[in-house]
């Protein structure tokens, strides 16, 4: 089915599909979206504008899965809805914040007929709901002083690199960013790979946005985020000082976004 016209929400899904870069965006823009449905309430309004209240019966149709599970089908416009039914129906439109909320539990597909859909279960459901990306971060604490073994991957995680560029190409706050293998011997764990941030401002929405995207290009392997400090020994000045940043933020996108549209 094709749209002969997108909307940002369908743009960043299309982009999304194939690229992990554009999904915190697209879920920036979801939770954000007014969307579509197919059912019906009771209640009456004027001009087709209905405000439900707490506690309104809504009926909302369910459609089967290839697999034969039910799913809530919603769709991003009134066209995609309309190119996606064979008959009239009526239908609902509301915050995609309250269909997620009146419907936890259940299974929901975005625009289940089209060339490019998603299914949103109820775990990942319920971390939109929470904090707006399909995964949440784990914090560590590092109690005490600790020795670790900093390296190169001897593989190098090519397709997370470069999704992670173009992510942090949309944070203009991101400096560099750095790339290494990390062993803590004490703790027992196996090397895993570790991204520094030099980053002007508050981490945490990138942090956010950086481990949605690793956890769909790092091939299961665990990733930590740290934070690179210049003025700081251990682990910042290993990045700063025996690696090159894989990304960098160029002079232009600064001095743009200081003084508008222009050429650097």
């Amino acid at each position: 089915m094709e749209i002969t016209q997108e909307n940002k929400l369908e743009e960043l899904l299309r982009l999304a599909t194939n690229e992990p870069a554009h999904r915190p965006q697209f879920c920036d823009v979801l939770m954000d979206s007014t969307i579509f449905l197919l059912g019906r309430t009771e209640e009456s309004g004027t001009d087709e504008t209905i405000n439900l209240k707490a506690g309104s019966q809504v009926q909302i149709q369910h459609w089967e899965k290839a697999d034969g599970s039910p799913a809530i089908p919603f769709f991003s416009s009134l066209e995609v809805l309309q190119k996606s039914i064979d008959n009239e129906q009526s239908y609902l439109s509301l915050p995609l914040r309250s269909l997620f909320e009146i419907t936890q539990g259940a299974t929901l597909v975005l625009n289940p007929k089209s060339n490019y859909s998603k299914e949103f279960v109820p775990e990942e459901v319920v971390q939109l709901l929470s904090i707006g990306v399909s995964r949440a971060p784990l914090e560590r604490v590092i109690e005490k002083k600790t020795n670790v073994l900093l390296s190169q991957p001897a593989n190098y995680p090519t397709k997370m690199v470069d999704s992670l560029t173009q992510l942090f190409a949309k944070h203009p706050h991101v400096k560099k960013a750095y790339l290494a293998m990390m062993l803590d011997a004490s703790a027992g764990e196996k090397p895993h790979l570790i991204v520094g941030v030099d980053i002007e401002g508050e981490m945490d929405k990138v942090v956010r946005d950086a481990i949605n995207v690793a956890a769909d290009t790092s091939k299961g392997e665990a990733v930590d985020f740290y934070r690179v400090k210049e003025d700081e020994s251990g682990v910042s000045a290993y990045f700063i000082n025996d690696t090159e940043p894989f990304y960098e933020r160029k002079w232009g996108t600064k001095i743009r976004s200081w003084f508008g549209v222009g050429h650097a």
